[in-house]
């Protein structure tokens, strides 16, 4: 394990100090700027905001692999209101991720950073006046034990990110530095800004893996309150909260209390919107969506529905096949599962035409694979030609899409050649493998009641081949502890995609990862031009690099199957009840709820669950 101190001798030569960091370009706000462009300095604060959590949790430690924290439960990072602990840097990473930069981090706890241009080190002080809720200031020595505890006891995705730091060591009291590995780039300067920072007097005592019903000491604008663990969480506006008056502060988080009640249903939870049980309603059903909204509170203009347009890069959704088994082996299998499954019929059917079908891991993103390979990927794959399949070199990956009336025959013609290429065939109406007679079945897990409506009539078109797909709906917990332990053998799930991929994706998709518990390596993906270009984009040094690498990696993961892409849409579809004010109707890179307030005629109102507040 890295060393917690560690003597460097490095001539102190080329340092670059500064307020901000950009990976490509230089920051949009300068030293000493007074607030971000999106947000309203003066905006009043008080209040109330109730938010709805889907599913549940049994932690309130979000940093570990057991348990469940509020933040890591589907949907909740979308708020922007959480129990993550501040961060040295904000605008990357996810404690508060900028709204209209892509690349871009400004210090937060810490004043100022210096680097070397070669990264072998980047060092922080840290605010004078940066204290946690108890009073007890922020210092390098709890950084350090920060860093170390992650590391050690943390989730296994700090060990990727944090891959390229050598040690951590102080100082001074207020000053911390991260010694970075050789051939560290930029990349590695941002994930050491984003490590959170926790308080080393109040942890050193206490069993971190195992505290998941420690409440944590933060330091940001709200306090944990009141948790009832599984249902419901409250936070609390600090008013001597010491970032204040702080410029990447101002204008934000607004509301005195923040609640968050949790549902595991989200037909039920529509209905408790409807009633004034909480404030927003953030609608994943395109049906609901489309047919959901006739009511009262609408009709009378009491709750605002609108659709908000973003450029947030779609996450990898999907169904993911498990080629650990032997049964998903076979890139022709994965294949032909994935021609039986018809968007145009679901998008048409259940859907009103809301989404666009995925053929990209990074869609909604300049990522996303366009035509054939240029000139620079071909340079990247052809070391791998005879490991690649053919017609990846050739155009793009495209579906072969059905008609949208529910006949596809000619994929399901498709299905049945790929099946008998690779060893399959039907006896008796049961798909059977040639050799050892083995019935082709396996189990279906999802965790969304919502998505039997899509899943069942894929699992139709399967049973009309004589494969036995057995649909399993499982609750939260236990479907965290199955992806975890890869205990699985097909699965739903959103990998989440940012503006500037990273280490997440050697954590997504890197061999490495293949058997490390808690690992995000779901296909279970053992490529060597996948590892390659994984080890190229992080060490990637511009921009271009970064969009050639990530097209070739996306054409090799498209073209071998390892899931079933789903679908994206580029627009948030939010209802929410009108008493809220915002500075601007919409921004890039982020719903920007914190950046909400309660309008001014409700300022001194205690509304309770009845109100119907309008818009004055």
């Amino acid at each position: 394990m890295p060393a917690a101190l560690s003597e460097t001798n490095i001539v102190e030569t080329n340092i670059v100090e500064t307020h901000a960091i950009a990976l490509y370009g230089e920051p949009k706000y300068p030293d000493g700027f007074e607030h971000f462009d999106w947000v309203k300095p003066d905006a009043p604060k008080g209040g109330q905001l109730r938010l709805m959590g889907f599913g549940t949790f049994d932690s309130t430690n979000p940093y570990t692999l057991k348990g469940t924290s509020p933040f890591n439960t589907p949907g909740m990072f979308m708020y922007g209101f959480s129990e993550l602990n501040e961060t040295l840097m904000l605008g990357t990473g996810s404690y508060s991720p900028s709204a209209d930069e892509a690349q871009t981090a400004y210090g937060l706890l810490a004043e100022r950073l210096r680097y070397t241009e070669d990264f072998s080190w980047v060092e922080y002080d840290i605010r004078q006046n940066a204290f946690f809720h108890d009073g007890h200031p922020v210092d390098a020595d709890d950084v350090v034990f920060s860093f170390n505890t992650l590391i050690e006891k943390g989730h296994p995705r700090f060990q990727q990110s944090l891959l390229d730091v050598h040690s951590v060591e102080k100082r001074s009291s207020h000053t911390v530095r991260f010694n970075l590995k050789d051939g560290a780039g930029k990349q590695a300067v941002f994930r050491t800004g984003e490590v959170p920072v926790l308080p080393q007097h109040f942890w050193q005592e206490k069993d971190f893996e195992s505290a998941s019903s420690v409440v944590p000491l933060l330091s940001g604008p709200y306090k944990i309150v009141e948790v009832d663990t599984g249902s419901r969480i409250t936070l609390e506006r600090v008013p001597t909260f010491w970032g204040n008056e702080l410029n990447v502060y101002k204008g934000r988080y607004n509301f005195d209390t923040i609640s968050m009640d949790f549902y595991r249903d989200q037909a039920v939870a529509f209905e408790a919107f409807k009633s004034d049980e909480f404030d927003i309603f953030y609608d994943y059903t395109a049906k609901n969506w489309a047919e959901g909204y006739d009511f009262p509170a609408i009709n009378a203009g009491d709750i605002i529905k609108e659709q908000i347009p973003h450029s947030i890069p779609s996450g990898t959704q999907g169904f993911f096949f498990n080629t650990r088994k032997a049964l998903f082996k076979d890139k022709r299998v994965r294949q032909a599962i994935s021609e039986l499954f018809d968007f145009e019929w679901i998008n048409a059917s259940l859907f009103h035409k809301a989404y666009t079908r995925n053929t990209s891991y990074f869609p909604n993103s300049q990522y996303a694979h366009q035509g054939k390979p240029s000139a620079e990927e071909l340079a990247l794959l052809e070391p791998f030609r005879t490991q690649l399949p053919p017609e990846l070199f050739s155009g793009p990956f495209e579906f072969s899409p059905s008609k949208g009336d529910g006949n596809i025959r000619n994929k399901m013609r498709k299905a049945i050649k790929l099946l008998r290429d690779a060893g399959w065939e039907q006896d008796q109406g049961v798909l059977r493998n040639k050799q050892t007679g083995q019935a082709f079945k396996f189990e279906f897990i999802y965790r969304q009641a919502g998505l039997e409506r899509v899943i069942m009539p894929f699992i139709k078109n399967m049973q009309r081949l004589g494969i036995t797909a057995k649909p399993r709906l499982v609750e939260n917990a236990q479907y965290k502890a199955r992806l975890d332990q890869f205990d699985f053998d097909v699965m739903t799930f959103v990998l989440s995609q940012g503006t500037a991929p990273s280490y997440e994706q050697r954590d997504y998709f890197h061999s490495e990862l293949i058997n490390v518990e808690g690992g995000q390596n779901y296909a279970g993906i053992q490529n060597p031009a996948v590892d390659a270009l994984i080890e190229t984009l992080l060490n990637s040094k511009t921009e271009q690099q970064v969009v050639t690498t990530m097209r070739a990696l996306d054409r090799v993961l498209m073209f071998e199957h390892y899931i079933v892409p789903n679908w994206h849409i580029g627009i948030h579809r939010v209802a929410h009840w009108n008493r809220f004010s915002r500075a601007k109707d919409a921004l890039p890179y982020k719903l920007g709820t914190e950046n909400w307030w309660l309008k001014t005629t409700q300022q001194n109102s205690k509304y309770n669950t009845k109100d119907k507040a309008k818009d004055n």
